[in-house]
């Protein structure tokens, strides 16, 4: 058997209504207490009986002989009439009470009813925050997530979650935008090795007699154009990783991956300047060597012939701290932080100079350490990027 469900607003209008009925009880009950415990009659009038009245009337007839005392025959005289004004105060008090009773009982439920009514429309009023939470929640969804709470009035817990909830379909659209950009960013950079294979080898097809030469030069364009795939590939498996967080912890000085990445990689016709310290923390050593491969091939890549490339590695306040600044062109300071979005280059996205997710990568890989990156402008030209992680 399904048993009805009671909505919030029904369940606090009963809530209100009940608390209202037991306080409104106790007052009742208070008051018919106090009334009930008043005097019969004035305190000239009051006379000390216990047991029957008529018990006590009979005993005074049977002491007021003429021996006893003039003032206690007097008294025993007035004693009927005194027991007539008791009986009549009895029998009002009671009418009273039973009037006091029906009346506190009819008001009392005439106010639970208006108290009933006005908790359902209280309880509206203060719900109907959530309904318009509750609206905006219906109708986000992936592809639109601009529905907004927008709630006004006094800053209170509603007003926060409101406000909460704003914040959260903000970062959703963010992330949503970020991920429809990436996936048509990606898109478009495995399509050009692609492209880059179909054009050579229909080159070659296209003449009627390709001689061995042209087959050479035909697999080594090709073999050119699948290490650029596989290295995007990597590159996208990468950050793909980074999203379930470390698997791997082990203690890494940062100083002795730098000087093996300036002894592997190749810098062009860069000059180094390596400043190299003890840098000890702890992560994955196969993610930490790629960080410091990819700035240190950023700061060449995007560097003026015969440029310089300084790399420095140290330990300042138990953080771990590595620095990799390079000459090069103007970096204006609006286009700093979008150069660690996936595919964004110092220049336009078709240049040919990598795929644009260096600093990408690094942005994820700190970010999964539990550390920070941050880029400056030099003033002379080229950037500065700066890389804290935990020691």
């Amino acid at each position: 058997m399904i048993r009805p469900r009671l909505t919030v607003r029904t369940r606090l209008t009963v809530l209100y209504t009940g608390l209202f009925a037991a306080c409104g009880a106790v007052v009742v009950g208070v008051t018919y207490a106090l009334v009930a415990g008043l005097p019969l009659v004035n305190g000239a009038q009051q006379i000390s009986v216990s047991g029957d009245p008529q018990a006590a009337l009979d005993q005074c007839r049977q002491q007021s002989q003429p021996a006893v005392d003039a003032n206690l025959r007097e008294k025993c005289a007035s004693l009927p009439s005194m027991i007539d004004a008791l009986q009549g105060a009895r029998n009002q008090r009671d009418a009273t009470l039973s009037h006091l009773l029906g009346y506190s009982l009819t008001t009392l439920g005439v106010v639970i009813a208006l108290a009933a009514l006005a908790g359902w429309v209280v309880a509206g009023r203060v719900l109907r925050p959530v309904h318009k939470i509750t609206a905006a929640a219906r109708t986000a969804s992936e592809h639109n997530l601009s529905a907004r709470v927008s709630l006004a009035g006094p800053r209170d817990e509603l007003r926060d979650l409101a406000d909460t909830f704003d914040d959260m379909l903000g970062r959703l659209q963010a992330a949503f935008d970020s991920q429809r950009r990436f996936i048509a960013n990606a898109s478009h950079e495995l399509r050009t090795p692609l492209a880059v294979m179909r054009t050579t080898v229909d080159v070659v097809h296209a003449k009627p007699d390709p001689g061995p030469a042209d087959l050479v030069r035909m697999g080594r364009d090709i073999r050119v154009a699948v290490d650029n795939a596989e290295r995007l590939v990597d590159a996208l498996l990468t950050l793909a990783r980074n999203e379930i967080g470390l698997t791997v912890r082990e203690e890494v000085d940062l100083a002795t991956v730098a000087e093996d990445v300036l002894d592997s990689i190749d810098l062009r016709d860069r000059r180094s300047h390596p400043a190299l310290r003890p840098a000890v923390t702890s992560g994955d050593p196969v993610l930490l060597e790629r960080l410091v491969a990819n700035l240190v091939d950023n700061a060449a890549r995007y560097n003026v012939p015969g440029g310089d490339i300084w790399l420095t590695t140290t330990t300042t306040d138990g953080q771990t701290v590595m620095t990799v600044a390079n000459t090069g062109p103007a970096v204006p300071p609006d286009n700093l932080d979008s150069l660690f979005e996936p595919f964004r280059r110092l220049h336009d996205r078709t240049s040919s100079d990598g795929f644009g997710l260096g600093l990408a990568l690094a942005a994820s890989i700190i970010a999964v350490h539990d550390g920070q990156i941050t880029a400056h402008p030099r003033p002379g030209g080229g950037l500065t990027i700066t890389v804290t992680l935990p020691r």
